[in-house]
């Protein structure tokens, strides 16, 4: 979203705090008198809907309770004195229970009701009238525009016809004091002229620098001077909208200014208080008067705010009946025209859309937001109806953006049922026949009616089908058109090739003896010189070459197979541009072979070894599109150049697409999916898929040129007229913000004048005036070719409210802006225009084949593209193929929206608290162990935690730590000492105990058998520990196991022959590693959770090594950062504790010859 409009309170704030902050519009804008500015004296007071009270005094600053106010709405509601919305010349005490009576009760303002939950209070200011004036800065395509008059306040009247202008064009320098006075300030006092030039100079400085969209000030009060100062100013009311999408360079500044601490005004902030990304609070963008958001569309506000996708939701009529969830912004104004069209405007529930790849995790919570909301309160006697619409996506996969929905379907089963929900789906796109299937197939699990339809089916033709709408026999019935399919009967019907021939596999063996080689399959291809200059209104051709900035190698690879289906001779890509990964290739299959791309990291270098590229497809961020743009705007040889990022500042486009257009460069976009010129040339994932690409005939030129806004309705326009004419010519999406850097205008007028392109089609919308320009162009004879238009959004005018609608400029500030103004002006000047959108198609082919009758356009003969082999990672989302996994996981998964331990949710880990123990035993065991058994785990991770530093293992970490090394490299070196000697006694000693009582050996005969073995038993002896000096570890554990094991056999086994070893010496004690060891084997053995099969391969497999590795690591470490900490200096052995024996020169050395 970009342009949005802020309270007044916010508005007053950054004025307060940034009209003398802001660096001057230019070095000349100085200020010249000894200008006072205004002082920040606004309070915010807001309703409290939870206690129904209003903000307390306790929070309101001193100068509150010391003056006369002035209080009122700050609910963006316009006119607030004529409604009665405004208290003059108040006290606190007078105030507030004027505040308090209004304060969460409903208003009407003209046609409009809403609750009234905001108001502003700030000093009242007595003045003559004769000092109020207006002044009001607005911006346009153009550039800027002051309006200002020297009569203001609440009867300006007609401010159009009465305000003095001064036009700020986007590339000119801003103009002298001189001319600012003498434009605007021409029924100004002289002894004002100089402090208002000044205040003027101010304020457009801070609303360039904050990237406002709008400001308005009436009255502005400007004083007289007293006692040979200067005239104070002030403003009164103020209007104020914001470039939203400026968030990211501004919104630090905005925050500031909204930080009350900055003013010594009384804030109160709590020590535990949330904190802000900036100093001060972000801003607020608040609903419009009538519109207050509710939970559900303030929690689809945040979850769009956290995602690159887009997600929007407005109510309407939480009582309606029919329910949208649309996919692209475009779709989603056709859908709601649609369903007002056949007359059901009153029963439509809510406006949204859900686009840019949203992931299948926030489809569903998308999804069951809306599904929430249509199966709440009493059931509809007849039904509800949920339409899940969309038009053929570019690169969404379709099937993974449905399993979201599919699963918030599944959780409201019952509530569909019960509220007889009927759902219909029609969708195209990536994988969209695998997203079909499974809707239907959930509506046969579900109970629920779910009827889903393709691309073969006209986007909106499920509307008056859900409605239980008749259309058959009217224009808005799409089933008699000929040939109403996805798939034409003479158009290759697949993308996938046949498994290639393996004769020609790398390290094949050809006739001749030669081998195959891996350079063999890499294509290359020569850079040409700079190709002839091809004209003006054809900017893309069979030979246009690109660069692509970013990293998209999704994009690239869907140009290039692209290209090789149109039968182009050299890839349409000739390099990749990015700063960030340095100079290197890339490689690209080209058809069934590859190709490589360089990488180069400017555009400098890209430029000099590539004189044959004029087009760039810019890739770059919203924050980065642009100074890379401006920076490729310094070379000539660029004619074109594509924006495809959202999001961009309005500032910044309109300064781009003007120096743009002073060097004669065509800008497509920003916010755009690009455009197609079938046969030629394709700007990154325009068409879609490649399936897409075949179906819609792009691999070859049409006749007809289109432009329109919505990307999404641009592949809807392809389908069409593939299905309706001979196909495509030339296919623009400008791009759905206010300021796109081409127009409908600019494009139409190339296809004007292109003599194969025969037949015009312009798809607008409601907001702006870019229609009326192609309209003047008709009128005056400049485009003659047959013109088919339609403007969506004719749904607007249904709206109680104000509703934004998918892109951004898609509002009409206007009459003349309304989608219905625009069809009715386009009609009557000789447009061919349909009476609905679900028309268009017949329109389509009625003025095609007129074309045809005519002999304007003689169809050509079928040509068949060449195969396109699918990627091997699209196939295999597809389901299409199959290949053995190379490693088999079954412990943990990070793949779905949440990660999973042995099948348990980390979300629920935490929430049952099962600590440590509990993670090893999913993690290491796969299934949950009792209680006891994961206390028991984490007790042995402490008690083997450490031993000391002088440990072999603690030794050698503490030499590497000392080293210099690493904590890594430290810990590692600790580690690699584990083993039979140090450590690793606890399996051989699970293993040696239980072998023994398995094969019936009594205690005493156990160690007989070793003695005569000469073999010691692990986990029996220590050389401190005695019999009578006890190791208060092992204590520790036959304690605990002994207290909470059902079963202990094995601990009694080996406390058995402790008996007999230490009657012979009493430090034959059971240490810890041992007494640990057996009594793993009773958890693993009597715990219930294993099989006896399954203990003892865990024995086997080194688990009870496993623990008490996991547990000394983290004495390691602590040696490790204990050395750091001390910063001790590398250790050095002493000599003296080393005895060296050299061994005489005369003994024979060499040991043996090499024969």
């Amino acid at each position: 979203m970009s342009s949005k409009a802020i309270r007044e309170y916010d508005a007053k704030l950054l004025l307060a705090y940034w009209l003398e902050r802001a660096p001057p519009i230019a070095p000349h804008a100085q200020v010249k008198t000894n200008f006072v500015y205004p002082t920040a004296k606004v309070a915010q007071i807001a309703w409290d809907p939870a206690t129904d009270t209003i903000t307390p005094d306790t929070q309101l600053p001193s100068w509150v309770f010391t003056s006369k106010l002035v209080a009122k709405p700050d609910q963006l509601i316009k006119r607030r004195g004529k409604a009665g919305l405004l208290a003059l010349n108040k006290t606190w005490d007078e105030a507030k229970p004027w505040i308090a009576q209004r304060a969460g009760k409903p208003q009407k303002v003209e046609s409009i009701t809403g609750t009234l939950n905001n108001f502003i209070v700030e000093p009242f200011l007595p003045h003559p009238s004769h000092t109020e004036y207006y002044v009001c800065i607005t911006s346009a395509r153009e550039g800027d525009s002051i309006l200002f008059t020297h009569e203001g306040g609440v009867d300006i009247g007609d401010v159009d016809a009465k305000a003095l202008v001064l036009n700020l064009p986007v590339t000119q320098p801003f103009p002298t004091r001189e001319v600012i006075a003498s434009t605007l300030l021409t029924h100004v006092p002289a002894e004002k002229k100089d402090t208002l030039v000044d205040f003027l100079i101010r304020l457009y400085s801070v609303y360039v620098d904050l990237h406002f969209a709008y400001l308005e000030i009436n009255p502005l009060v400007v004083l007289d001077a007293k006692d040979g100062g200067e005239p104070e100013v002030a403003y009164l009311d103020m209007a104020a909208k914001l470039d939203q999408t400026a968030e990211s360079i501004c919104g630090p500044k905005w925050a500031i200014a909204r930080d009350l601490s900055v003013y010594n005004q009384t804030a109160t902030t709590s020590a535990g208080g949330k904190v802000s990304a900036d100093r001060g609070p972000p801003m607020v963008w608040p609903a419009p008067f009538g519109r207050d958001l509710t939970k559900e569309e303030a929690y689809i506000q945040k979850l769009d705010g956290s995602t690159g996708a887009s997600l929007k939701l407005t109510v309407l009529n939480a009582e309606g009946r029919i329910w949208t969830m649309v996919a692209g912004g475009g779709a989603s104004v056709v859908y709601s025209d649609a369903i007002a069209a056949h007359g059901f405007a009153h029963e439509l529930a809510n406006y949204g859309e859900y686009s840019g790849a949203p992931t299948e995790g926030q489809t569903y919570e998308y999804a069951k937001t809306i599904i929430d909301l249509i199966t709440r309160g009493t059931p509809h006697p007849e039904g509800k109806i949920l339409i899940i619409g969309g038009g053929i996506a570019n690169f969404t996969n379709v099937a993974a953006t449905f399993k979201g929905i599919i699963r918030a379907l599944k959780e409201f089963k019952s509530q569909l049922t019960a509220h007889s929900v009927k759902i219909f789906v029609r969708r195209g796109g990536p994988n969209y026949q695998e997203g079909l299937k499974a809707m239907r197939l959930l509506g046969e699990s579900l109970g629920v009616p779910i009827r889903v339809f393709g691309p073969d089916t006209h986007i909106t033709e499920i509307v008056p089908l859900a409605l239980g709408i008749d259309i058959s026999k009217s224009n808005a019935s799409n089933v008699g058109v000929d040939g109403l399919r996805s798939v034409q009967p003479d158009t290759p019907p697949a993308q996938v090739a046949p498994v290639a021939d393996s004769s020609d596999a790398v390290g094949s063996i050809h006739p001749d003896g030669e081998r195959t080689q891996i350079a063999d399959h890499i294509v290359h291809f020569e850079t040409k010189s700079q190709t002839a200059a091809r004209p003006s209104y054809r900017p893309f051709d069979a030979t246009t070459r690109s660069f692509v900035y970013g990293l998209q190698p999704r994009a690239i690879q869907g140009m290039l197979d692209f290209d090789y289906s149109c039968g182009r001779q050299t890839p349409s890509v000739a390099a990749m541009i990015y700063p960030f990964g340095g100079h290197h290739i890339q490689k690209f299959y080209w058809g069934t072979k590859e190709t490589l791309l360089p990488v180069y990291t400017g555009f400098t270098e890209a430029i000099a070894k590539h004189p044959d590229v004029d087009v760039v497809v810019n890739f770059a961020s919203s924050r980065s599109v642009y100074s890379s743009t401006l920076e490729c705007l310094e070379f000539e040889q660029i004619k074109a150049i594509a924006l495809i990022a959202e999001g961009v500042p309005e500032r910044h486009a309109r300064e781009i697409l003007w120096k743009a257009q002073a060097k004669g460069v065509l800008i497509i976009g920003p916010a755009t999916v690009g455009g197609i010129k079938p046969g030629c040339f394709r700007i990154g994932n325009s068409g879609g898929m490649m399936d897409n690409i075949i179906a819609s005939k792009l691999y070859r030129a049409g006749s007809v040129g289109y432009v329109s806004k919505s990307g999404g309705m641009s592949n809807e326009l392809n389908n069409i007229l593939s299905l309706v004419t001979n196909g495509t010519y030339e296919g623009i999406a400008i791009g759905g913000d206010r300021y796109p850097g081409s127009t409908f205008i600019d494009h139409l007028l190339r296809y004007e004048q292109d003599p194969d392109c025969k037949m015009l089609v312009l798809l607008g919308e409601v907001g702006g005036i870019e229609e009326y320009r192609v309209i003047e162009a008709v009128k005056a004879g400049t485009i003659k070719k047959p013109i088919v238009a339609w403007a969506i959004g004719t749904c607007a005018k249904m709206f109680t409210t104000e509703v934004q609608f998918g892109h951004a400029g898609s509002m009409a500030n206007s009459e003349l802006e309304t989608a219905d103004a625009k069809n009715k002006a386009m009609r009557a000047a000789g447009f061919v225009v349909p009476e609905t959108f679900e028309e268009l198609p017949h329109v389509l082919k009625a003025t095609y084949e007129a074309l045809v009758r005519a002999g304007t356009i003689r169809p050509a003969r079928e040509v068949e593209p060449p195969v396109i082999p699918m990627d091997y990672k699209w196939a295999q989302e597809l389901g299409l193929i199959r290949k053995p996994a190379a490693f088999i996981s079954t412990i943990s998964d990070e793949r779905g929206q949440e990660l999973l331990y042995a099948g348990m949710r980390i979300s629920d880990v935490f929430k049952e608290d099962i600590g440590l123990g509990g993670v090893v035993s999913l993690l290491w065991f796969k299934r949950r162990l009792p209680p006891w058994a994961t206390k028991f785990i984490e007790m042995v991770l402490m008690l083997t935690a450490d031993h000391g530093p002088a440990v072999s293992g603690a030794m050698n970490t503490i030499v590497a730590s000392r080293a210099g090394k690493d904590l890594i490299s430290s810990l590692a070196s600790g580690l690699l000492t584990i083993g039979s000697r140090f450590g690793g006694a606890l399996d051989e000693a699970a293993s040696m105990f239980s072998n023994a009582r398995d094969t019936g050996l009594t205690p005493r005969e156990f160690v007989d058998n070793s003695r005569k073995a000469n073999k010691l038993i692990s986990g029996i002896g220590h050389k401190i520990k005695s019999v009578n000096n006890p190791d208060l570890r092992v204590e520790l554990v036959k304690e605990y196991v002994r207290k909470n094991f059902p079963s202990h056999s094995l601990l009694d086994y080996a406390l058995a022959v402790e008996k007999v070893t230490t009657s012979k010496k009493d430090t034959l004690i059971l240490n810890v590693d041992g007494c640990i060891a057996v009594s793993f084997v009773d958890l693993l053995r009597d715990s219930g959770a294993f099989t006896p099969e399954e203990a003892g391969e865990y024995i086997k497999i080194g688990t009870l090594n496993g623990l008490f590795v996991l547990g000394r690591s983290i004495g390691f470490i602590g040696h490790h950062l204990d050395q750091k900490r001390l910063r001790a200096p590398l250790y050095r052995h002493p000599a003296d504790d080393i005895f060296i024996n050299m061994a005489e020169v005369s003994q024979p050395r060499v040991l043996g010859r090499m024969q």
